[in-house]
């Protein structure tokens, strides 16, 4: 406070009242000046401890020299409180003779003030005021910067409510301000340019490295020229020749090397010194492929037309066949009839060595469905339309031009040389030819008519979706041998149709078609009709019919199969030919005793049943299920009459028509279906179930072929143009390997072993090309034991399904205690 000898006392009421100092009492504004004993101060804090007001100021108290200190009373607090103490003697003595000569003064003051006031006035008049100038030390920056100036346009609030919540009781909740953008406004920190500080100096280093450049050089040649190297033997004339002949030398090397060269002969004939073995020994790393051979299409035949069947000649190299029908629309199917008349239905050769050219083109009825050649006479083709009828072809006459067109024995045929070349029609890109080396000019191939075609009334009333040829055997004689009587004929045709009938045919007589194929009438109406126009005439007097007629049906529960594909063992039947065929009535009369299949024979008089021969078949329908039955009668012993076995088996595995049910080529009791999305792999006599059925795959299986040299490989065609390649010694869960062939749907896959060099898998699409595949050695060539093993693994497959039957009656006796 600026006096060390004064500390400021806060005095209470009581206090005031013990020590005789009450304010406007015992003291006074002017008579401001109490001493209190030291002694009772002592005693006060000794009886009221820290209670007492004195306490704040003990140790001053007992360090005063005194005997009594002075108390002053302060009513404006000039020190902070209302009293406050004089802590030294000296303090003590100059405050109490300042005021007692203030009284003194009082009166001499008043006068002396007056003069005071004069002489002071009087002196400012006579001093001059000095002004300094003034310095600036920064302080007006920072005033000039904290001072508040007024804008030039000023922002003006307007805050209003509405007018329905005037007078409203106001409502407090708690909300959270993040809950709200508009309830809170977040102010962010940034950096200030303002307050931004520049770098002066910095440490940086700074490393000096040298530049690369990438250069090359390259000698020019100036003057380009083509240079050649031929190698030609050295030879001897004729008297080296003779004097190396007559010397000794050579006589003695032959005499001592010849027992060598003989060995090594010897050996040759033994095994074959040019197999390589380490080729061998990498045959299972081989990459599998199908590499491009051929393609064929024709504009004029295969033109917005789908290629229903694909065959190779059994004997002649190198010559094809394919049917193709149309892919009508609903309109069409239901008219059958219009649609006849707008294309030709034909079957088409062509040959691998020319394909610019065809062979021979043969005329159909309609469009056909499925067709064979004739496994004991390849010159007899039989084929199915899609109305139902047999059509046969005989093309005997044209034998000469098929085999004209091999190649030469010496000649081989590769596959890797680039002699074809590509052509695409400008107004259909999907019509597509490859094409040898250019000819001088294709010449139309000759048109072959059918020789013989099927009764309509007898034959099937859908399309004939199978064919399947038959062995044909002779009849044994009474002394032993055997013998071909032309008053006989042989079942050698089998067809089947959804509409659950299956027909076995007998091929009419050479003299029969001869007769069918010269009627000079109907020679004299076609030469006047136009190459557009179809034959109606010669469908009108057709009499070719059925032997034996089989309907797939239960008549219990009104149950049809329409098969679409069948399969048959080796089947020999043979009658004596006599007497007229039977009415259509009595072909369609249905036999009481036989709830699963009806059979039907047009001349049952001549008829002799062999013994010991299979007349079980497989039979895939429309529904994609598979149907195992017989077809033989039995002769009933109190009747007397034939009666149809009740034995049929049905398994419904695949969830659309089954297009492929082929027999294996190295098992005769291993079958191959395929349907939908799934395939399956039977065997005859497992009535559990397939041995092999694969998942549902993402598309539709549309074709299918085992390989003929290969026992578990087959092909698999799908509906996105890939070629499923499945190799059960490898993989069973999936196929081995894939490859893309087309863009549409693989409607058909044949198989070809040419040579033992050179297989070819024929494959067709929907767009009416025919590509010709060349398969790689290791599809080719079967590995060491792959029969066996094959064998083994069926056999394995056996068990199982037998074990999972045994343990499943099991589980029924366990299930019925």
């Amino acid at each position: 406070i600026g006096h060390p000898e004064i500390f400021p006392l806060l005095l209470t009421a009581k206090t005031q009242e013990i020590f005789n100092c009450r304010p406007d009492e015992d003291v006074t504004e002017e008579n401001c000046f109490k001493c209190i004993k030291k002694e009772d101060i002592i005693q006060d804090l000794k009886t009221r401890a820290e209670t007492s007001d004195f306490y704040p100021l003990k140790k001053v108290i007992l360090e005063y020299p005194g005997e009594e200190l002075l108390v002053v009373f302060d009513p404006d607090l000039q020190y902070g409180q209302n009293f406050y103490i004089i802590a030294s003697e000296e303090a003590k003595e100059n405050l109490l003779k300042v005021k007692s000569n203030s009284h003194c003064l009082t009166s001499q003051s008043l006068a002396t003030a007056e003069e005071r006031e004069e002489t002071e006035e009087e002196i400012r008049q006579e001093t001059l005021e000095v002004h300094k100038p003034w310095v600036s030390l920064g302080s007006e920056k920072e005033v000039e910067e904290e001072s508040v100036k007024e804008r030039d346009t000023k922002i003006k609030y307007k805050i209003s409510r509405v007018g329905r919540k005037f007078g409203a009781p106001i409502t407090f909740m708690d909300k959270n301000a993040t809950d709200d953008k508009d309830s809170y406004a977040e102010c962010t920190a940034y950096e200030d340019d303002t307050f931004s500080i520049k770098i002066l100096e910095r440490d940086v280093g700074v490393q000096m490295v040298p530049k690369l450049r990438e250069t090359s050089t390259q000698t020019k040649w100036t003057y380009p020229k083509n240079a050649s190297t031929q190698y030609y033997p050295r030879l001897l004339s004729n008297e080296a020749k003779a004097e190396s002949l007559s010397s000794e030398t050579l006589k003695k090397f032959l005499t001592a090397v010849h027992i060598r060269v003989e060995i090594a002969l010897q050996q040759n004939e033994i095994m074959n010194v040019f197999f390589d073995d380490w080729k061998a020994l990498a045959e299972d790393q081989q990459d599998v492929c199908l590499k491009a051979y051929q393609s064929f299409t024709d504009v004029q035949y295969l033109k917005n037309r789908t290629i229903s069947c694909v065959c190779w000649h059994p004997t002649i190299y190198g010559i094809i066949a394919l049917s193709a029908s149309e892919q009508p629309s609903y309109e069409e199917q239901v008219n059958l009839s219009n649609k006849s008349l707008l294309h030709q239905s034909v079957i088409l050769l062509w040959s691998l060595f020319d394909p610019l050219c065809l062979q021979l083109v043969l005329k159909a009825p309609e469009d056909i469905c499925c067709f064979q050649f004739s496994p004991s006479d390849p010159n007899i083709i039989a084929g199915g339309c899609v109305n139902g009828q047999v059509v046969l072809w005989d093309i005997s006459k044209h034998e000469e031009r098929l085999e004209s067109t091999k190649p030469v024995a010496d000649e081989i045929i590769d596959s890797s040389e680039e002699h074809c070349i590509q052509l695409w029609c400008p107004q259909h890109k999907k019509d597509m030819k490859l094409l040898n080396e250019p000819r001088e000019g294709p010449q139309n191939p000759p048109l072959v008519r059918h020789c013989a075609a099927s009764s309509i009334p007898y034959s099937h009333t859908k399309p004939a979706a199978d064919v399947q040829w038959l062995p044909c055997t002779s009849k044994d004689n009474q002394k032993g041998g055997t013998s071909e009587k032309r008053d006989e004929k042989y079942l050698q045709l089998v067809t089947c149709s959804p509409d659950c009938s299956i027909l076995f045919w007998s091929i009419p007589s050479i003299e029969d078609r001869e007769k069918f194929s010269s009627e000079k009438i109907k020679e004299k109406k076609r030469s006047h009709m136009p190459p557009d126009v179809p034959d109606t005439d010669e469908d009108l007097d057709l009499s070719w019919k059925p032997l034996i007629k089989i309907n797939l049906r239960e008549r219990d529960n009104d149950t049809e199969y329409g098969p679409t594909r069948i399969s048959l063992r080796e089947l020999q039947y043979c009658y004596k030919r006599s007497g007229k065929a039977k009415s259509l009535s009595a072909l369609q009369a249905p036999i009481k005793e036989s709830p699963y299949t009806e059979m039907s024979l047009f001349s049952s008089k001549n008829l002799e049943v062999l013994e010991n021969i299979s007349t079980d078949f497989f039979v895939g329908n429309e529904d994609g299920e598979v149907v195992y039955s017989e077809w033989k009668k039995k002769i009933d012993s109190n009747s007397a009459k034939p009666v149809s076995q009740k034995h049929s088996q049905k398994y419904a595995l695949h969830t659309e028509a089954i297009n492929t049910l082929q027999k294996s080529p190295f098992f005769k009791d291993i079958f191959l279906t395929i349907g939908g999305q799934k395939f399956a792999i039977w065997k005859e006599g497992i009535t559990n179930g397939p041995i092999l059925q694969s998942s549902c795959s993402a598309g539709s299986y549309t074709a299918g072929q085992w390989s003929l040299t290969r026992p578990g490989v087959f092909f698999i065609g799908r509906d996105n143009g890939n070629i499923d390649i499945w190799d059960l010694l490898k993989k069973t869960h999936e196929p081995s390997h894939f490859q893309n062939i087309s863009k549409s749907i693989i409607t058909f896959i044949s198989p070809s072993s040419a040579s033992a060099e050179q297989h070819f898998l024929a494959v067709s699409d929907n767009l009416g090309v025919l590509h010709i595949l060349e398969l790689c050695q290791t599809l080719r060539h079967p590995s060491s034991n792959e029969h066996a093993n094959i064998l083994d693994y069926f056999e394995r497959e056996v068990k199982y399904l037998k074990y999972c039957e045994q343990e499943f009656k099991k589980y029924q006796k366990f299930q019925a205690k």
